[in-house]
């Protein structure tokens, strides 16, 4: 006689507000779960705490009819939506302000809730979860956070995993047409440097390949692995980055990626090339010390839960002046004799490589 396998209960507590007003415009929800159900987990509570508008709601009607559509594919998608209806202030300065903080709702939830589940997932980079994420775990529950820019530094310490959004395949939508395929040769992919060469001007960026339970598997080489890895050279840096900043598993850089044709030999083990690096996170990659992350402002937009390529442009502003950066960063590998040979061979390799 066997015993079925128990399967991991899962619990996925969203803070959308934060998430959106924090580089997570356009995440999908979809991916959002299946990342948190990763490894035959069950899903028993997705909650997303949204922000309405409802003074906008009633002079806007546009807002009213995206809000309805956002709310209506997070429940199809199997989400309970709980709505903070956004109250307007006047400060000190008269400006008008309009608030909607559900970081109380979401506390008590998840901490009420939390009996019945193994591993909370909770999106969210606002440092006041701190607690509520020490509380979890003194009950037994694995606590994973995911979370864009503005990330509070003690949350990221405090939770037994976190991973920037940015790094989840599909989580949110890369640049371009939409048809973009992740971390293949002719998409794109994000990822960090966790390998530089300072003498010879070149790296290794590593990206999740596929959502898979073993994260703890980071070594692309291994069989099994859902990482991988790909090599670049210092002349693809964007504008800004330089060779001293290099490896930082903080910085994320969202390439191309394209077929290699050198030998998988000695430092160079993939076959995998990353072109035109730019940078991913808004922030620059350091710690947020913003709390609420946007709970101002425009009151209650709170985004879409499909993808929205249009959007993307104001998430981030782009680097892709190519030719005096590629200058710039290949100069100081090539003067006083310092491997120039190895710089041409990759220009060489690059051109030629299709």
């Amino acid at each position: 006689m066997t015993s079925a396998t128990v399967p991991t209960r899962v619990g996925v507590f969203v803070d959308s507000v934060n998430v959106t007003r924090n580089g997570g415009y356009g995440m999908q929800y979809d991916v959002l779960r299946e990342f948190a159900c990763r490894g035959e987990g069950l899903a028993m509570r997705l909650n997303a705490y949204a922000a309405y508008d409802a003074e906008r709601a009633e002079s806007d009607n546009q807002y009213r009819i995206n809000q309805r559509k956002f709310y209506d594919v997070l429940r199809e998608q199997g989400y309970k939506v709980i709505l903070k209806n956004v109250k307007w202030y006047i400060d000190e300065r008269g400006v008008r302000i309009g608030k909607a903080n559900s970081d109380l709702d979401l506390a008590v939830d998840v901490l009420s809730q939390s009996q019945n589940m193994d591993r909370i997932l909770i999106a969210t980079g606002d440092g006041d979860f701190v607690q509520v994420v020490r509380a979890l775990q003194s009950r037994g529950c694995r606590v994973e956070v995911v979370a864009f820019d503005n990330v509070s530094t003690d949350l990221r310490r405090e939770a037994d995993l976190f991973l920037s959004g940015y790094l989840i395949p599909g989580l949110l939508p890369l640049e371009g047409d939409g048809n973009v395929k992740w971390g293949e040769a002719g998409g794109k992919a994000r990822g960090t440097c966790y390998y530089f060469n300072a003498e010879k001007g070149f790296g290794f960026v590593r990206f999740l390949k596929e959502i898979g339970s073993n994260l703890w598997d980071v070594d692309s080489r291994k069989i099994g692995s859902p990482f991988a890895s790909a090599f670049f050279h210092v002349s693809e840096l964007p504008r800004g980055v330089s060779a001293d900043d290099l490896p930082n598993r903080d910085m994320i850089f969202e390439f191309d990626l394209a077929k290699s044709n050198r030998p998988q030999t000695g430092e160079n083990y993939t076959d995998l090339l990353a072109t035109h690096l730019v940078r991913a996170q808004r922030d620059g990659g350091r710690d947020g010390a913003v709390r609420n992350g946007g709970d101002e402002g425009r009151g209650g937009e709170e985004g879409t839960a499909t993808p929205r390529p249009e959007g993307r442009g104001e998430r981030q502003p782009r680097y892709n002046d190519r030719s005096s950066r590629s200058g710039e960063n290949v100069s100081r590998y090539s003067e006083s004799g310092r491997d120039s040979g190895y710089v041409s061979r990759y220009l060489a390799d690059t051109n030629n490589r299709d």
